[in-house]
């Protein structure tokens, strides 16, 4: 049996007001990676960001064409060169170590904590003191993710970051409208860098956005974002830069995204409570929920864990169950120091994310997914576990 539409993990949803923006673009023939679609959705972004906390007041926003790039950006601007280290979360997607590569420096791997799924801060403090003794020399940086939304303990690993005097990088590409004590993610680090794929809690079909901590670093990240052209009246450039700005046309869709993402917001998060209120009293799958009351994720995709001697079925079984029945679901991102693009990396690993690799599964959790495909697919858990 399969169901009569298939059920997608993240499908776009657009609000109707995008086409507004977009046709504003053509009709002032603004089509280029700059325009006042772009000026309106970083200071929209900004104004998201920051709210009335004073404290973030010198805080910017730069639009740039993937998350990726934003990441990019954010380790050129921390100084990560050729040679240099750089720890990285290993639970997570490679786009998060991937530009640690392109700058020829080696990303270091440090495994999570159960907790949060993300990078695990003890973990992290032996990790540094292990690379300074073994090369004399401390990471250049950290880069903290928020995996799936949850927001990663940022207490503990800004302590560490502090005491060895590394800045942090903040991959919130998931965890755009996650909180941390009440804050946004994405804020809390030296840069932040947010995603708007097209799976994402907003889009812009494709695109990103560099968090900076004020205007400086903003107005050099655009520098570099467009190519690094000197302000002469001839084409000059003293250094590399990059075509990694985002056009006004996609920050158009951004723009009309922005009027709808408290609603999308609320929308992952009353999925991830039916999710939880359903499962509660299945034993052998569990949800995972806000650890504590510190955190609130968007619960961009809501997550479980399946264990196999408890259910009689692995995490991938539910998968291929799912699968039969147009029903889209995914295994957890496989840890980047299993990589093989990765096996020459330094790791330091406990175990935590190749448990989860291999016990977890992402459920449906966008705006296009009812409450009622939630009962459905908790009703197809439950049936498959009594088999």
């Amino acid at each position: 049996m399969t169901t009569n539409k298939k059920i997608l993990l993240c499908l776009a949803h657009m609000s109707g007001n995008e086409r507004r923006f977009i046709d504003e673009a053509f009709a002032d023939n603004w089509v280029v990676p700059l325009g006042p679609n772009v000026d309106a959705f970083e200071s929209s972004l900004r104004d998201f960001l920051t709210g009335s906390d004073e404290s973030l007041s010198r805080l910017r926003v730069a639009a740039v064409s993937s998350g990726t790039a934003a990441i990019h950006l954010g380790l050129i601007l921390l100084g990560v060169t050729a040679g240099d280290e750089v720890i990285c979360q290993s639970f997570t997607f490679s786009a998060s170590a991937n530009p640690i590569v392109y700058q020829g420096a080696t990303p270091v791997f440090v495994d999570s904590e159960p907790d949060t799924w993300n990078m695990d801060p003890e973990l992290l403090d032996t990790a540094i003191a292990d690379r300074v003794a073994k090369t004399g020399r401390k990471p250049r940086a950290i880069v903290a993710v928020h995996l799936y939304g949850m927001p990663a303990k940022l207490d503990e690993i800004l302590a560490v970051a502090a005491k060895w005097d590394i800045p942090v990088l903040e991959d919130a590409a998931e965890a755009l409208g996650s909180t941390y004590h009440g804050r946004e993610c994405g804020t809390f680090g030296h840069f932040g860098a947010l995603s708007f794929n097209g799976n994402k809690m907003i889009t812009t079909s494709g695109g990103g956005a560099l968090i900076c901590p004020d205007e400086d670093s903003r107005s050099r990240a655009v520098f570099l974002a467009t190519q690094a052209r000197e302000p002469f009246p001839y084409y000059q450039h003293e250094q590399i830069g990059y075509n990694y700005r985002l056009s006004n046309i996609s920050a158009g869709i951004g723009c009309g995204q922005m009027t709808i993402l408290d609603e999308h917001i609320a929308h992952h998060r009353s999925l991830a409570a039916l999710y939880a209120e359903l499962l509660a009293d299945v034993d052998g799958v569990d949800f995972h929920g806000n650890p504590s009351p510190d955190v609130d994720s968007n619960f961009w995709l809501s997550t479980i864990t399946v264990d196999p001697e408890v259910t009689g079925i692995t995490a991938d079984g539910l998968r291929l169950h799912f699968a039969d029945l147009n029903v889209e679901t995914r295994l957890l991102w496989k840890p980047l120091h299993t990589q093989p693009v990765f096996r020459t990396s330094p790791a330091y690993t406990n175990g935590v994310s190749d448990g989860l690799f291999a016990r977890g599964l992402c459920l449906p959790s966008g705006p296009w997914v009812s409450a009622d495909d939630v009962r459905m697919i908790v009703k197809e858990i439950k049936s498959c576990l009594k088999k």
